[in-house]
Order: C-alpha cells, then sequence, then structure tokens
C-alpha cells in the first residue's frame, strides 16, 4: 500500500515538474510583435520637408518617449524621378491595443503637438502629403521580433529591401507562411546573413492576402551579391522543388528603399 502511495505522489510530481516546465518555457519564449507601416505618398519638395520635420522632430521623439526605440523611416530609391514619391515609416509594437492608443497618447503630448505645429495644423488647401497608406503586420512565429541590422556602411548608401508576397487563396497563402517557418526559409536568410529586419503577414491592408519581408544590405552590389548566393544555395534549390510549396505566390513587390540620416536604423 505505502508503495502504491509512493508511485502516486512521484507521479504528481512529474506532472507538477512537467507543468511547470512547460510553463517556463513559454514565458522564456518571446512574443510575436506587431508592425505599423505608414506609407506617405507626397509629390513636391514642400511636402517632404514638411514630412520631415513632423518625424524627425515631433513623432520620433515622442515614440521614443514611449519606449518605442526602433523607429524605422526609409525613402524609395525611386523618389527622384517617381510622380508619386514615398516615404515608409516603420514603428513595431507589442499589441494591437498598443496601435490604437498610440493616438491618443500623441494627442495627449503637449511637446508633440508643439514640435509638429506645422504638419498637424496643415490646411486643406496646402496638405503635407497626397494620402497615407497604412498596414498592420503580425511577425511571424519564428521571427518574433524585429531585429535591427548589423551594417557598416554610412545610411545614403544601404539598401533595404522590401518585399510583398501576394498568394491567390488564403490557403495557399498559410502555405507560404509555412514555407518561411517551417520549411525554414527563415533559416536560410539567416545563415546566408541576408541581415532582415522582419518577416510578417499582413493582417490589415490593401493588398491580401500577402506577407511582407525587409532585407538590408551595405549597398546595392551587396545586396546583389546576396541574391545570387541565395538562388544557387542548395537549400533553396531543394526547398523550391518540394510539391508541397509549388505556386504559393502569385505576385511580388519589390521596394528599394534606404534609411534618412533621422531613422533609428
Amino acid at each position: 500500500m505505502k508503495k502504491r502511495i509512493s508511485l502516486f505522489f512521484r507521479g504528481i510530481l512529474s506532472v507538477l515538474v512537467l507543468a511547470s516546465l512547460l510553463s517556463w518555457s513559454q514565458a522564456g519564449k518571446p512574443t510575436r510583435e506587431y508592425y505599423q507601416l505608414t506609407v506617405y505618398h507626397f509629390s513636391n519638395e514642400g511636402q517632404e520637408k514638411i514630412i520631415d520635420d513632423y518625424l524627425q522632430n515631433a513623432l520620433l521623439p515622442a515614440l521614443h518617449r514611449m519606449s518605442i526605440k526602433q523607429v524605422g523611416v526609409f525613402k524609395a530609391l525611386a523618389n527622384d524621378t517617381s510622380a508619386s514619391k514615398l516615404l515608409y515609416v516603420l514603428i513595431p509594437v507589442k499589441s494591437l491595443e498598443q496601435v490604437t492608443t498610440l493616438r491618443e497618447k500623441l494627442d495627449d503630448d503637449k511637446d508633440f503637438q508643439q514640435a509638429g505645429a506645422a504638419y498637424i495644423n496643415a490646411t486643406y488647401t496646402e496638405p503635407p502629403y497626397t494620402r497615407i497608406e497604412t498596414i498592420l503586420l503580425r511577425a511571424f512565429p519564428l521571427a518574433p521580433q524585429m531585429q535591427a541590422p548589423d551594417l557598416k556602411a554610412a545610411k545614403k548608401d544601404r539598401v533595404y529591401e522590401l518585399r510583398s508576397y501576394e498568394s491567390a487563396t488564403e490557403k495557399i497563402f498559410r502555405n507560404k507562411v509555412q514555407m518561411f517557418n517551417q520549411g525554414d526559409e527563415i533559416g536560410l536568410f539567416k545563415r546566408l546573413n541576408f541581415n532582415a529586419v522582419f518577416y510578417s503577414e499582413v493582417i490589415a491592408g490593401s493588398k491580401m492576402p500577402n506577407l511582407m519581408y525587409m532585407t538590408s544590405f551595405e549597398n546595392m552590389a551587396d545586396r546583389d551579391a546576396h541574391w545570387k548566393s541565395f538562388s544557387n544555395d542548395p537549400d533553396w534549390k531543394r526547398l523550391s522543388a518540394m510539391p508541397e510549396y509549388q505556386h504559393n505566390v502569385a505576385h511580388v513587390d519589390i521596394t528599394f528603399l534606404h534609411p534618412v540620416d533621422y531613422s533609428d536604423f
């Protein structure tokens, strides 16, 4: 009888230890971030200056006061010749609730209101942009948090490559997400030192279903060399040839960006 009781309590102890280990494992696991990617469309130097002044002197300092330290600000490399010029702001947040409360906190921030007055109080006859586009993203399970890249080149020479992969259906989209995660496409990018900033699925935006990710390079020649290595890599050839991962991307958009001087990375 005593032996049975002893075995019973040992069993309970084993269950408690296992539960504790599982709890500890989950507690130590990084939570998946969200990203707010705002795209400013503007058409002239006057609008560009107002946006730059607002971001550099008002928005980024306000976000830093909220402990959002790594905010990326980028301009498209084609800005000089494009009729519709683009500026991208990448804001990492811990939850969707934080996305919804950002505006409330900015409205209550007197320093922000004062520093951003020219932008905030612009008239309808002289707006600071032609349109704003906002995309909400959620980090992939195996890349749960944004990573500031380890680049040595001057910011003016760096190239950030933003890719958007659209799929034909939601089910096929999930297959492409699985290819990045369980298929270890993320691991391949990491092994080849692509300096990825984030990998994510779009949860709200004008183009869905799709995923977006950003890699970074010292310059365009460095970018081209990395992609050449990627396309020739045996692991990529094996992964891309697997029957279960065929035809999971219907359309690709590639945007080349460079960080502005006041960008956090």
